[in-house]
């Protein structure tokens, strides 16, 4: 186990006992017509962030002191999700102010490619409210994974992607391989690849927009980085966001279960994506 993951469970015992945490608890929706998806059905009450409500507080500023795990540089900290599924789930925010729908920055991807060689792990980013973000400050997020295992449900889909085995999905996406992660070279290269897919989608340029022209997901881990352009947050009650596309999905007393069985996940996933 990571140093950085094992200070994040400990300060989530800690944080929960101060009432600073609250897990949302879920329970395993078992159906054959959703796998591999894994889709959970929320137990506890829906949590603000999930609501529609209107202008929220920026949690951020100043960030909870409770929920820190670490400062990796000057200007970036980790601290815990106040309302997480999964125990240890991180969010890497900017200590001062940066739009969560501008360019991501040399120095955003300089810190996470250092928190990623400590603790490997499903990396994922909404841009804005349409593609899922729940606060519009720079967060992105980070669900830790032990040495070997999965970072998702569909990393064995998307890997059998970029071999040419399977098929790619019918929406507006880029997927690509990553070779640099856990060396000197991983912060250039996730940059670089970002940058790429934002050409490749049309979302434009750092050098010629103030921001990206629509909003999109960022999904990656070790072995692959992939962008996801969005067109709306919500398709049958269902709130959808990055995790959506790395076969993770919420049911919430809002959301439509007969649809999704009947249409399934990758229907739901098509209705909030681009069109190709």
């Amino acid at each position: 186990m990571s140093s950085l993951l094992t200070a994040a469970l400990q300060r989530s015992e800690e944080a929960e006992s101060s009432g600073a945490l609250v897990p949302l608890h879920t329970q395993l929706v078992a159906s054959a017509a959703t796998k591999p998806f894994v889709v959970r059905q929320l137990l506890s009450d829906t949590p603000k962030h999930l609501r529609s409500a209107g202008p929220k507080p920026n949690p951020f500023l100043p960030w909870d002191p409770r929920l820190e795990v670490d400062r990796p540089s000057p200007d970036h900290a980790l601290i815990l999700n106040k309302f997480p599924v999964q125990r240890g789930h991180l969010l890497l925010i900017t200590q001062s102010w940066q739009p969560q729908a501008g360019w991501l920055r040399s120095l955003d991807w300089a810190v996470l490619a250092a928190v990623e060689r400590n603790c490997p792990g499903l990396w994922f980013f909404n841009s804005c409210g349409a593609a899922g973000a729940s606060q519009p400050h720079r967060h992105l997020q980070l669900l830790p994974r032990h040495a070997n295992e999965a970072s998702c449900p569909l990393a064995e889909n998307l890997q059998a992607q970029l071999a040419g085995t399977e098929p790619p999905w019918p929406w507006r996406y880029c997927l690509s391989h990553r070779g640099q992660a856990g060396t000197d070279g991983a912060a250039a290269e996730l940059e670089q690849l970002y940058q790429l897919h934002q050409r490749e989608l049309g979302l434009g340029q750092p050098s010629d927009q103030v921001q990206p022209l629509r909003p999109y997901n960022l999904l990656f881990d070790r072995h692959w980085f992939m962008t996801v352009e969005r067109t709306q947050e919500h398709w049958a009650g269902f709130s959808v966001n990055a995790l959506g596309y790395a076969g993770c999905l919420l049911v919430t007393p809002e959301s439509d279960r007969a649809w999704l069985q009947q249409r399934g996940p990758l229907a739901l996933l098509e209705a909030v994506a681009a069109k190709r």
